[in-house]
């Protein structure tokens, strides 16, 4: 397949070719044949992407703020590392998608292959969307013209938030896309409409839908023209679609109401309020999120769960099918919107025409190349030889993790980099080619299967793992998999049960799971003074991990396992490790429920009790400041003390011949691992860390958590 991207580093936009993405639960893989460029969103993207970096932190105040914090904990280069790996990575554009349903996924029962379907999918020739965010198109409507319904959808939202009755009176001010799509749907409402904007070409389409206009670029006052509009009343409402920096659109709607009016904010402008503008008249203000209900919201969009009919009327879905019914009706007149039409091939001209030309408004693309040519299970990114003497790797997942981390450690390390399988495709083309691997594809069997591959790294999302372990160890491969090992008990018994049937003399592939941070410089330098002290000792690990939303995948117990499985086991290792004796028990607890608070299970304490002795206590606490350090290790023993922060600085109290150890940058050790990994894989030494330590650490991790949940 092929799909545009955008370089956010630069603002310039290419059509980059990947494998097509795989058909998943709740989705339908859809053949592209139209998709519309929202003027308003993709040009405000585009003109991010050009401007010069204090230009995009001006724009960004919020994330500069995020990034002070980070250098504050992390280190400077650490943080630039990770601004510019942000950066670096290319951004889909479009969500404006009509195709044809080429494959329906498990549970998408209400559609099949060769439906012609409206989506919210990008540009690209093949896109995978989910079933909650498409919706059939009526026979009597076109392709060009069903691209239209997503963003007539951000309209009508907006208008379903306004609650028009008919005979009432309102302004749109703004009549770009939106804005023009507003206009008519108020209109079929039986309202009477007020357009506001600076554009005379786009007034002229207002008024020819039946709306009446006010030209702010000839003088005339919006405040004053608003008032006669409305017979001296004040208008109803203000639904505002305009894109600006300014306070004015918003002060303005406020004199325009009427005592009790209603305004909308469908588009971006400045929103300092005043309060006197809003008092006296007892004005509404709400902000309109998207197409409607179920935006945002994982459980509607990824996992396919509908909201009630009789209690949800309009959702995103049926926004969009409320839009159709209106085109098929003829109700809804788009044609007329439409400037501009180029070829999927020549879509880079569309995004020359959006930035130069200020009056398009309508920019459609249309594609026309075979289906059959569209879906390639793998696409070749360099020609690569490979020895088989050292290790050759396979990458299952291309995640902000992989990309950032790991796959340049595995690089730095040596490694020959052979196929990265993501289920999207584009993920892995992009980061394959630029760390130099010779294949992206979405056949992760085939990439298992290869006889070239003996090595395999799973960065994927926590509950793929024991699947994809299962399946690497019964075709032989080496496997490095990204914690958690697995997040139950059953998927752990399989991997145990597959890993000893395949090791039955002994010998066979290694199993690591990337706990990094015993590899760093400063645990290495921890464990070998901890070495000198034959008496028990005694740990605090503090980690100050911020808060994730419960609706993150990660807070998800059947997804990422919840945040003490999904990162705490980091911990546990990292204790075990610097004991350096068998966990002989486990007890965790949680922050006490409190009625109306959700209380997630990462506020949370898990006490470690030793063979030889040792105890240890590690909070993982979701509720404390960014400005403390996030992850604090102190170790006391033998009237000693270490003491290391955020894995730049260590000090030490009451040891001979060390003091501290400092770094300029944050190592967490993820270079080291990899190495040391692939070192052993190459010449055959023992897996870095032992396959029992793995289940014990695992056993240990699900104890901690099936406590915090039963508790």
């Amino acid at each position: 397949m092929k799909q545009v991207l955008q370089d956010l580093s630069n603002g310039s936009t290419m059509i980059k070719e990947a494998p097509s993405p795989l058909a998943a639960k709740n989705t339908l893989l859809i053949d592209t044949q139209s998709t519309l460029v929202s003027v308003g969103t993709e040009r405000m993207l585009v003109e991010f992407g050009k401007a010069s970096m204090l230009a995009k932190a001006k724009q960004q105040p919020d994330k500069v703020k995020q990034v002070l914090e980070k250098v504050k904990t992390d280190g400077l280069m650490t943080t630039i590392d990770a601004v510019r790996s942000k950066l670096a990575q290319p951004l889909p554009l479009g969500y404006c998608n009509v195709g044809v349903v080429n494959v329906a996924g498990e549970s998408a029962e209400n559609f099949k292959a060769g439906d012609r379907v409206v989506s919210n999918g990008p540009h690209a020739d093949v896109v995978r969307v989910s079933k909650n965010l498409c919706a059939k198109i009526p026979d009597g409507v076109s392709d060009e013209e069903a691209a239209f319904t997503v963003v007539a959808s951000i309209g009508l939202q907006g208008i379903r938030l306004l609650k028009p009755t008919l005979g009432e009176c309102f302004v749109v001010t703004g009549v770009g896309l939106i804005g023009l799509l507003t206009v008519q749907l108020l209109l079929a409402h039986g309202c009477r409409v007020l357009a506001l904007d600076f554009d005379s070409q786009k007034l002229e389409l207002a008024k020819s839908f039946g709306a009446e206009v006010c030209n702010l670029a000839k003088g005339e006052d919006p405040i004053t023209v608003a008032k006669s509009f409305s017979r001296g009343k004040g208008v109803d409402g203000v639904i505002v679609t305009a894109s600006t920096k300014s306070n004015e659109p918003i002060s303005q709607a406020a004199h325009m109401c009427r005592k009790r009016g209603r305004i909308v904010l469908v588009g971006v402008t400045g929103l300092s309020l005043s309060r006197a503008d809003f008092y006296e008249k007892e004005l509404s203000f709400q902000v309109s999120c998207s197409y409607g209900p179920g935006r945002y919201d994982p459980n509607y969009e990824e996992k396919g769960q509908d909201y009630p009919y009789a209690f949800v009327r309009w959702t995103e879905q049926r926004n969009f099918e409320a839009v159709l019914d209106m085109m098929a009706r003829g109700q809804l007149n788009v044609t007329s919107l439409i400037t501009h039409r180029f070829d999927f091939s020549d879509a880079e001209s569309a995004y020359q025409v959006l930035t130069e030309d200020s009056s398009a408004l309508g920019i459609i693309i249309n594609y026309s190349s075979p289906s059959e040519s569209r879906h390639t299970p793998s696409v070749l990114l360099q020609p690569t030889s490979y020895s088989k003497n050292k290790p050759v790797v396979g990458f299952i997942g291309a995640g902000n993790y992989a990309s950032r981390m790991l796959i340049p450690a595995f690089k730095k390390a040596g490694a020959q980099l052979h196929s990265i399988s993501t289920s999207g495709g584009t993920s892995g083309v992009i980061h394959g080619e630029k760390a130099g691997f010779g294949e992206a594809t979405t056949d992760t069997q085939k990439l298992l299967e290869n006889d070239e591959i003996n090595t395999v790294a799973i960065v994927t999302r926590h509950n793929s793992h024991a699947k994809f372990v299962v399946s690497a160890l019964k075709t032989n491969k080496n496997i490095f998999v990204e914690k958690p090992l697995a997040i139950t008990r059953d998927e752990l018994d399989k991997i145990r049960d597959t890993y000893r049937s395949v090791c039955k003399d002994g010998s066979g592939p290694h199993l690591m799971v990337g706990f990094n941070r015993r590899f760093s410089p400063h645990i290495k330098k921890m464990k070998e003074l901890l070495i000198t002290v034959n008496e028990p000792k005694s740990f605090i690990i503090t980690v100050n991990a911020g808060e994730v939303p419960s609706e993150h995948w990660v807070q998800d117990i059947q997804v990422g396992g919840g945040r003490i499985i999904g990162e705490a086991c980091h911990f546990i290792d990292l204790m075990r490790h610097l004991a350096g004796s068998k966990i002989l028990s486990v007890e965790a607890h949680s922050m006490g429920r409190t009625e109306g608070i959700d209380i997630t299970e990462d506020k949370a304490s898990i006490s470690i009790r030793f063979e030889d002795g040792s105890f240890g206590t590690i909070h993982y606490f979701a509720n404390g400041a960014s400005s403390f350090p996030k992850e604090r290790v102190e170790v006391f023993a033998a009237g000693k003390v270490l003491q290391l922060d955020n894995f730049r600085k260590m000090k030490g109290y009451g040891w001979a011949g060390f003091n501290k150890l400092n770094l300029w940058r944050q190592d967490k050790g993820h270079n080291e691992c990899a190495r040391c990994f692939l070192e052993a894989v190459e010449l055959g030494m023992n897996t870095p860390i032992t396959v029992e330590e793995l289940f014990e650490v695992a056993e240990a991790t699900l104890d901690a958590a099936e406590q915090i949940r039963h508790s």
